[in-house]
């Protein structure tokens, strides 16, 4: 079983690019981020032609996200399901795919330091974290993938110094990832390759991609069951190539055929 995550960047502009990805890599379970679509403008068609089921949680020409299975989308759960007011923004999704529990979240950016929407983002992941700790067990299988918005460690980053004290690598953010991890979560990833630095987004200015200027912030998160049964994972880069791109890499990990 292949699961992958994706910030596509608007699937308005890169419908053609997702599809012949789909087609080239195949992978049973995908979370995507940053659709920019509303649920009346989701190309369910496109996707059903080429083997999968969809649901999709959409917010106009912001956000957005989805998953798309061929081994089944069951009890599709949009938004937060922990009772409180639903969130503004379509940052999170959640469907059981052939056995996982799998999650497709766009964490906020945060923008600054001291702008409002990096406290709605600390405030964001600690709403997630609750939600899995009133509503699932660790020993359960649960893949939860997507733009982070948080390199996890300095080598995550192409360039340390030069991110210090702006958003992304912040203590507080950091340790909000990891008390989401505390609750029974690895970096599937960075299970596979524990070290050297890897990314998985780079801005599109200044070449940074082709310079190796990049931010490890896009990652699938597993449960116990997930972690016992991950046997690869890779930062798709042919991804990020050619042309009109999204600025971030596809994440994919393979299962144990056995699952």
């Amino acid at each position: 079983m292949r699961i992958a995550t994706w910030n596509v960047n608007s699937l308005k502009v890169r419908l053609p690019r997702v599809e012949a990805w789909l087609d080239e890599v195949r992978p049973d379970v995908v979370m995507l981020q940053e659709t920019k679509l509303a649920d009346s403008a989701w190309p369910g068609l496109a996707f059903e032609a080429l083997g999968y089921e969809t649901a999709h949680h959409g917010q106009g020409q912001w956000n957005g996200v989805a998953i798309l299975s061929r081994v089944g989308v069951e009890n599709v759960v949009a938004n937060f399901a922990d009772g409180d007011a639903p969130d503004a923004d379509a940052r999170v999704l959640t469907a059981t795919c052939g056995g996982v529990r799998c999650t497709s979240v766009y964490v906020p950016n945060g923008r600054a330091l001291d702008d409002d929407h990096y406290t709605y983002k600390l405030a964001w992941l600690e709403r997630l974290r609750l939600q899995l700790e009133r509503t699932s067990s660790p020993n359960e299988p649960i893949a939860i993938g997507g733009d982070f918005n948080i390199a996890p460690a300095d080598v995550d980053v192409w360039n340390r110094e030069k991110a210090q004290g702006g958003t992304h690598v912040s203590a507080a953010e950091r340790d909000s990832l990891q008390r989401l991890k505390d609750w029974g979560l690895a970096d599937l990833f960075r299970q596979v390759h524990p070290d050297g630095s890897f990314y998985s987004w780079w801005d599109y200015r200044a070449g940074d991609f082709h310079m190796g200027r990049g931010m490890r912030i896009d990652y699938i998160l597993g449960s116990a069951p997930v972690q016992a049964a991950t046997t690869w994972a890779v930062i798709d880069r042919n991804a990020r190539k050619g042309t009109q791109p999204s600025d971030h890499a596809p994440v994919i990990i393979d299962l144990d055929p056995t699952w």
